[in-house]
């Protein structure tokens, strides 16, 4: 937890210079239809949230996943059979996000996690793997460093940029966590509309431990504001054939906080099945 406790003092620190001058997510209704929905500021990775130049998100969350049919190797666990088998996977992570915008364009976000996990093995796997592996601690640490090209306008849609890094904080053959550094890059592109708000991105991403450059996550997604108080969201996100559907309910309790329900269903057979959010996002 050593990690996570100084990334969250380092984000404390900036508080001090934090500006007053953005406008909450809920003063949206006198600005142009295509910024209603969101407001002005640039596009985060959690789902339906934007940033202002010197403000401050403070995000605790907590998830659960369930998946019936996980696919997993025993080679991957510390056995040597390479073979893909089908397991029951759960897990409870409860995770910490962060961000800063600096300017109007550029911001920084940092995210980790403590996970307890639990993968139940397939009755065909031979190997002598535990018919339950039961892990916790460290889950992924990353950060993203986010760049936004242009304003959007009445005729044009917005561009943006994102860099991402997920450091290593596991041994190869853990249940949980990352073994080695991965490194994404990716761009989207946000448009409003009287109707809604509409975003796509897509990255391209390369893992060290694999060496290889492959297609990452893409999306598509859409943030509708329906009153002062509520804004819905859904999106659909996957790499190549891990495709969820992602819904969220956001309810501003506050010019200051919000809390976000977020939902997420497997499409894909590879897709984890279930996955709730629940948290309160903060912002200073």
């Amino acid at each position: 937890m050593r990690t996570a406790s100084l990334m969250v003092g380092c984000i404390f620190a900036l508080a001090g210079v934090c500006s007053a001058e953005w406008h909450s997510h809920l003063d949206t209704a006198e600005l142009p239809k295509h910024r209603r929905d969101r407001g002005t500021g640039l596009p985060l990775s959690s789902f339906g949230t934007y940033i202002q130049q010197g403000q401050l998100i403070v995000y605790p969350f907590f998830e659960y996943y369930y998946d019936h049919d996980s696919e997993y190797s025993p080679n991957e666990l510390g056995q040597t059979l390479d073979k893909d088998f089908k397991g029951k996977y759960t897990a409870s992570e409860v995770l910490i996000f962060l961000a800063y915008g600096f300017t109007d364009r550029f911001a920084i976000e940092l995210e980790a996690a403590y996970i307890d996990a639990t993968l139940e093995k397939s009755p065909d796997d031979p190997t002598p793997l535990a018919n339950k592996t039961q892990e916790s601690g460290i889950g992924d640490v990353e950060g993203q460093l986010r760049w936004r090209w242009n304003k959007e306008s009445e005729t044009r849609p917005e561009f943006f940029t994102y860099f991402e890094t997920v450091g290593p904080t596991a041994d190869k053959g853990s249940l949980i966590g990352t073994s080695d550094w991965q490194f994404k890059l990716g761009s989207g592109l946000v448009r409003g509309y009287s109707w809604g708000t509409v975003t796509a991105r897509g990255a391209m991403e390369y893992d060290l431990s694999e060496e290889k450059i492959a297609l990452g996550e893409v999306a598509l997604e859409y943030l509708r504001r329906l009153n002062d108080r509520w804004r819905a969201y859904v999106g659909f996100e996957g790499t190549q054939d891990e495709v969820e559907l992602l819904t969220e309910a956001q309810w501003h309790v506050s010019r200051h906080a919000f809390v976000k329900l977020n939902s997420g269903f497997g499409i894909t057979p590879k897709a984890t099945d279930w996955a709730p959010e629940v948290g309160v996002l903060f912002s200073f």
